[in-house]
């Protein structure tokens, strides 16, 4: 694995970068330990319980400047004394040894940092919607090492990297008939190049991805050059947007970043078009006054068959673009970009009252379509930071919701009894994945950033969400769920640092309880 030293000199900016990427890999990596280990003290310290160290920690909205605590006073954690502590506390408390973790952290800060470097003088879209897809330099905020890349150098990345402001021309492959795979609508693609000839299917690639398969050079494909539209990588690196023909493609990457290997598996594609069904029809029946979200449809996708990998090496999904379905006059922005912070942020400049009305439109596009659809038709939305997108007016006010990537969407099993596979969950686990997604996921972060700004506003933003949620729950019948969760002390949190620890499956889910912001006494 390369280190950061070999590849940023030892002063200068660049040391800067070096230093920055070290407290933000030290944030998360104390998010995860206080939310998903850590049993707080009275003092304000935490005791990582299996082995009863104490940590102390500094900063506002993100914890930072950790300290242990020892005979003679505190004394201040670097990441890799704080990692050492991580390590002995998941080791002693699970009974299991996992040596890769460690090593994607570091690799996640080096990431960070070469990121921090080159955003210096690269220069950002003048598209606000891309700029604030390409703003997560530090990505999942809860997750111990957010940016490893498959622990390569540079070379390896940063051309693909949204974070580096990148953008890049798709190879063109030319499929045989025998070899093409295809499902759904995938028409879309034969524009991005000019007809293939020969009885070839036109599929565009990850250059990324090419490189990870050795360049495919001796198999059965045609390659035909690349396309004329250059693409841009969002914040999901496999997934880019090109702007002219208005079209997103996500692809296999076969790498890991962050809980998992970043491969488009047939049993995710499989069941696309039925989800793009499903999800067609889940806000037909909405109430006159919500307003309607939009969905990014995924059409279909189309693939070469590799050996008998079925298709998924190569495989990439056809997503509608924003134009067909982003209302007149509006900007789409990405709800983590909202969270994290972008020039053109929406909530840069607000005063009080200009931030709760900003915080009652974000609730009032995005919260009752989401429950609607769980409560009216048992579809889970996967509506994390990550994917929503909140399209705004001339001043900024929010105007739509905008949903896309069904691949984590998940439906209740009671209310199709005819269907089976892992996208199927009880109604407990249902209700879990929603209410982490919705709630802790999504809406905290967003209040996280308004507070951030308003730090006297907390209380009030998580009352008027309290009443957008009872509201919900009266023009539903009252259902059980919406009681119980605004009556909960907790709610549910993903534990992605447990879940790294016990290398368990990507989309697995395991959850540790968090106080429950909707609940009175507001935080």
């Amino acid at each position: 694995m390369a280190a950061i030293d070999d590849f940023l000199p030892s002063s200068g900016p660049e040391q800067e970068a070096c230093r920055d990427a070290e407290a933000l890999a030290t944030t998360a990596l104390l998010n995860c330990l206080i939310r998903e280990v850590a049993a707080p003290l009275g003092d304000g310290g935490h005791v990582l319980p299996a082995t009863g160290h104490v940590l102390r920690t500094g900063g506002g909205r993100f914890p930072a400047e950790p300290a242990l605590r020892t005979p003679a006073g505190w004394r201040p954690l670097a990441l890799e004394e704080l990692v050492g502590l991580a390590v002995a506390e998941l080791r002693a408390g699970t009974g299991v040894a996992n040596d890769a973790l460690p090593a994607e952290i570091r690799h996640s800060r080096d990431v960070m940092a070469t990121l921090l470097a080159t955003r210096r003088t690269a220069v950002p879209p003048a598209d606000p919607y891309l700029r604030s897809e390409q703003a997560l330099v530090a990505g999942h905020r809860y997750h111990p090492a957010p940016k490893a890349r498959g622990g390569g150098g540079p070379a390896a990345w940063l051309p693909y990297a949204p974070e580096a402001h990148a953008s890049f021309a798709l190879p063109l492959l030319g499929v045989p008939a025998r070899d093409l795979v295809e499902e759904g609508d995938a028409g879309a693609l034969d524009g991005l190049g000019p007809p293939a000839g020969d009885g070839l299917a036109l599929l565009p690639a990850h250059p990324w991805q090419v490189e990870l398969l050795g360049g495919l050079r001796d198999g059965r494909l045609r390659h035909l050059g690349a396309t004329a539209a250059r693409a841009v990588p969002t914040s999901s690196i496999r997934t880019v947007y090109l702007p002219e023909p208005d079209l997103f493609c996500k692809f296999s990457l076969d790498l890991r970043i962050t809980n998992d290997v970043r491969r488009l598996w047939l049993r995710d594609l499989r069941r696309l078009s039925l989800l793009a069904g499903l999800l067609g029809v889940a806000f037909d029946d909405l109430p006159e006054h919500v307003p309607r979200p939009a969905v990014l449809r995924d059409r279909g996708y189309r693939s070469a068959e590799l050996g008998r990998d079925g298709g998924e090496a190569l495989a990439v999904i056809v997503r509608d673009g924003l134009r067909e379905h982003l209302l007149p006059g509006l900007t789409a922005l990405l709800a983590a970009g909202v969270s994290e912070g972008f020039p053109g942020n929406p909530l840069d400049g607000l005063g009080l009252e200009g931030a709760l009305t900003w915080w009652e439109g974000y609730l009032g596009h995005l919260v009752p379509p989401v429950l609607h659809a769980y409560l009216r038709h048992g579809v889970v939305l996967e509506c994390h930071l990550q994917n929503v997108l909140i399209a705004v007016d001339g001043y900024g006010a929010p105007a739509q919701v905008i949903f896309r990537d069904h691949e984590g969407v998940k439906l209740v099993a009671d209310r199709y009894p005819l269907l089976r596979g892992g996208h199927l969950l009880g109604r407990t686990q249902a209700w879990e994945r929603l209410v982490y997604c919705l709630l802790t996921n999504n809406l905290c972060e967003i209040a996280g950033a308004v507070t951030a700004r308003h730090p006297g506003l907390r209380a009030e933003l998580w009352a008027r969400a309290r009443t957008v949620f009872a509201a919900c729950g009266k023009e539903h019948g009252d259902p059980e769920e919406l009681r119980d969760l605004l009556a909960a002390t907790h709610v549910p949190a993903k534990a992605n640092l447990l879940l790294r620890w016990l290398d368990a499956d990507g989309g697995a889910m395991r959850c540790v309880p968090v106080p429950n912001p909707l609940r009175p006494p507001f935080p």
